[in-house]
C-alpha cells in the first residue's frame, strides 16, 4: 500500500482552515488530516513539502466547453485530452465537458466520444461526463448558440438521452417550452441534473421547472430574464426566481467580465455561498492568446480577457481558469478565500451529487491542489494520490 504525507500545509478542507497541517494519503484516498501535532507520519512514506503554501481540494468545474485550442464539439480523444491538460493547469481535477447547440447527430457523436474518454487515464483533469447546453433553449436568449439548431426535444431524442445517462450528467434547457418540462421530469428521475438556462421564462416557468425536476440555474444573469412589465404588473424573471427559491442552486462565471463584483456580491447575499459554485464556461481559447476562435459553429473574437460575438454585443464564454477566478473573487469581490474555495470544490460536488470528491476529509478521493500563497498560481495537482501536474 502506497502512503504519502503532505506536510507543512496551510490547508483549507474547505470546511475549516488548518495551519501547519498534515495530510496522509493511502493509495488513492485521504486517510488522516489534522494539525502536525495530532498526526503521526508513517515511517518510510513519500513526503510532499507544501512549504506553508495553500493546500485545498482539487477544483471541480461543471461547465467547460474547451481550452488549449480544442472544443468539446470536436468529439475526439485528442481534443478532450488537450482540454483536460489545459484545465489542470488551473487546478481543476474534475470537469464536466459542455456541448453547444448543434444537430442531434453531432451531439450523439460527442456522447460516444465522451464515454470512451471517461474510460481512459491520461495526464490532465478527470472527465466526469457531459453537460448538454442546448439545443433545447430559447431563441430569444440564445447567447452564443447557433439559432438554426435550436429545437424542442422529441420522444426519440429523450429515449436516446435515457440510454446515455451514464455520460450525460447535466442538461440545460428553457422551461417555458412545454416539452422541456417532460424532458426534466424523465431525465431527473434517472439522476441527471436539470438546469434552467438560456431561457426567456418568468417566475411561473421556474416554479413549473422545479416541479419537473429542475434543481440548478446555469450561469446566473447570462441568457435569462429579469423582472418585466405586463401592462401595469411586474412579473419576476428567472434571476429573481433564483434568488427567491432556496431549492435552487446556481453558478457564476467569475472571470471579472461576465459579472461585475457588485452583481457577484448580490448573488452571494441572496443565495449564500453554500448554494453557488463557480464555473469557467471556458471555450477553446482558454490558455491561448487573443485572436479569432470558433465556439461550435459561431465565430468569436478573444480580446480584453474574454470571448466576444463578432458584433461585440455579447460574450461567448470565458478564457479564464479556475485558480484565476478564485483570485478574482478574493481580490476584486473581497470574499474570504475559504468561501471562494468552497465555491470551486465542495459546492459543485454537492450540486452534481458527487459523494467522493470536493473536500480534504477522511475517506474522500485524494484530489488535491497546492497553490502559491502569494499569487494563487498552481504549484502542483494530485489526483487519486498521484501527481498529474507540477509547475516547472
Amino acid at each position: 500500500m502506497k502512503t504519502t504525507a503532505i506536510v507543512n500545509a496551510h490547508l483549507f478542507t474547505p470546511f475549516r482552515e488548518i495551519k501547519n497541517a498534515v495530510i496522509i494519503i493511502k493509495n488513492d484516498k485521504i486517510a488522516r488530516v489534522g494539525e502536525k501535532s495530532t498526526v503521526t507520519i508513517p515511517k518510510n512514506c513519500e513526503k510532499i513539502n507544501a512549504e506553508n503554501d495553500i493546500v485545498a481540494p482539487g477544483f471541480i468545474d461543471i461547465h467547460v466547453h474547451g481550452g488549449g485550442g480544442y472544443d468539446t464539439m470536436d468529439a475526439t480523444l485528442e481534443a478532450f485530452q488537450k482540454i483536460a491538460e489545459t484545465h489542470i493547469r488551473g487546478g481543476t481535477t474534475l470537469l464536466l465537458l459542455s456541448t453547444v447547440t448543434a444537430p442531434i447527430e453531432e451531439i450523439e457523436e460527442v456522447i460516444k466520444a465522451t464515454r470512451e474518454v471517461m474510460r481512459q487515464a491520461f495526464l490532465g483533469s478527470q472527465i466526469l461526463g457531459l453537460h448538454l447546453e442546448g439545443p433545447y433553449i430559447s431563441r430569444k436568449q440564445k447567447g452564443a448558440h447557433d439559432e438554426k439548431y435550436i429545437k424542442k426535444p422529441t420522444r426519440e431524442e429523450i429515449k436516446m438521452l435515457l440510454k446515455n445517462t451514464d455520460v450525460v450528467r447535466r442538461v440545460t434547457a428553457a422551461p417555458e417550452i412545454k416539452e422541456n418540462l417532460q424532458l426534466g421530469k424523465i431525465l431527473s428521475e434517472k439522476g441527471v441534473i436539470m438546469s434552467i438556462g438560456h431561457t426567456n421564462g418568468t417566475i411561473r416557468d421556474v416554479v413549473n421547472a422545479m416541479e419537473h425536476g429542475y434543481t440548478h440555474v446555469t450561469h446566473i444573469y447570462s441568457g435569462m430574464t429579469l423582472t418585466r412589465r405586463l401592462n401595469a404588473y411586474r412579473v419576476p424573471g428567472v434571476v429573481e426566481a433564483t434568488f427567491l427559491f432556496d431549492e435552487l442552486t446556481t453558478e457564476i462565471i467569475a472571470d471579472g467580465k461576465h459579472l461585475p463584483p457588485e452583481l457577484i456580491k448580490l448573488v452571494l447575499k441572496n443565495k449564500e455561498v453554500n448554494n453557488v459554485c463557480i464555473v469557467t464556461d471556458a471555450m477553446r481559447a482558454a490558455g491561448l492568446p487573443p485572436g479569432k476562435y470558433k465556439l461550435g459553429t459561431i465565430e468569436t473574437i478573444v480580446e480584453d480577457g474574454v470571448a466576444w460575438l463578432p458584433d461585440w454585443k455579447a460574450f461567448a464564454g470565458s478564457i479564464t481558469l479556475m485558480n484565476q477566478m478564485i483570485k478574482i473573487l478574493v481580490e476584486r469581490v473581497k470574499i474570504p478565500l475559504i468561501d471562494a474555495l468552497k465555491m470551486a470544490t465542495v459546492i459543485p460536488a454537492k450540486i452534481m451529487r458527487i459523494k467522493n470528491k470536493g473536500s480534504v476529509t477522511v475517506g474522500k478521493d485524494a484530489d488535491i491542489v497546492i497553490l502559491d500563497k502569494s499569487n494563487l498560481k498552481v504549484r502542483s495537482v494530485i489526483i487519486d494520490g498521484h501527481y498529474r501536474f507540477e509547475y516547472s
